[in-house]
C-alpha cells in the first residue's frame, strides 16, 4: 500500500509538472478535467466529522481559509509524536494568523473518542478553532484520506495496527490541494511553511 501511496503521489506530481505556476504560486496538484473549455481541478469533497469540542467540522469550517491536514492516532509508536510536533510548528508560526487553520483526522476512531482527543490536544497546546482533531466513522475517514492522496487503513502488521501516513497537505480556500511535505522531516516542514506563505500572499493579494 506504501509503494502505491508512493507512485499516486509522483503522479500527482507530474500531472502538474507540464503546467508551471505563476510567480510566487503554487501549483493545484492532482488530476484535472476539460469541460467545454474550463479546467475543472481535483478537490476535498464534503465531509463531516466531530472535534475534540464536541462541534461538528465541516468544510465550511474552513470556508475562505487555507488548512493543513495530516492523518494520525494517539496511541502511534512511530511517525505521529514527529508530526505532531511538526503540526505544532506550523501552528505556531501561524498562530495569530486566522486564515490559517489545521486538520488532524484519527484514524483510530474506535479508541481516539472526543474525550481522548481533547487531552491529546490539550497536551500538543492546540488553540481552540485553529487545530480540529477529528474523529467520525471510520469508512469516511480512511475514504478522504485517499482525496488527500494520503494513507488511512487497518493494518495488523504495521506498528499500532495502522498504516497511515505521515504527509501534511495544504488546501486552499478552494478545496484545491497545493502542495505536501514528510511531517517528520523539520526541514521538509520548514520548506512547506513558505509554501503556505508563498499561498497566502497570492490568494489573498487578489481579495
Amino acid at each position: 500500500m506504501r509503494i502505491f501511496a508512493g507512485t499516486l503521489f509522483l503522479l500527482v506530481l507530474l500531472a502538474t509538472a507540464c503546467q508551471p505556476p505563476e510567480p510566487d504560486s503554487l501549483p493545484i496538484l492532482g488530476e484535472r478535467d476539460f469541460v467545454d473549455g474550463d479546467t475543472i481541478y481535483h478537490t476535498i469533497p464534503d465531509f463531516a466529522f466531530i472535534n475534540q469540542d464536541s462541534e461538528l467540522v465541516t468544510n465550511e469550517t474552513f470556508a475562505g481559509k487555507v488548512y493543513v491536514a495530516d492523518f494520525f492516532f494517539i496511541h502511534c509508536p512511530t511517525i505521529c509524536p514527529k508530526t505532531a510536533r511538526e503540526m505544532k510548528k506550523i501552528q505556531d508560526h501561524f498562530i495569530d494568523d486566522e486564515r490559517v487553520m489545521l486538520l488532524a483526522h484519527t484514524v483510530d476512531p474506535v479508541r481516539d473518542t472526543v474525550g481522548a482527543l481533547k487531552r491529546y490536544a490539550n497536551n500538543l497546546h492546540a488553540k481552540p478553532g485553529k487545530w480540529h482533531f477529528v474523529t467520525g466513522d471510520k469508512d469516511a475517514i480512511y475514504e478522504i484520506a485517499d482525496d488527500y492522496f494520503s494513507i488511512a487503513l487497518e493494518d495488523p502488521d504495521s506498528p499500532g495496527g495502522f498504516d497511515h501516513s505521515g504527509r501534511l497537505i495544504l488546501v486552499d480556500s478552494k478545496r484545491h490541494i497545493r502542495s505536501f511535505c514528510n511531517g517528520t522531516d523539520p526541514k521538509d516542514v520548514d520548506r512547506f511553511i513558505k509554501d503556505i506563505e508563498r499561498l497566502l500572499k497570492a490568494e489573498y493579494s487578489r481579495k
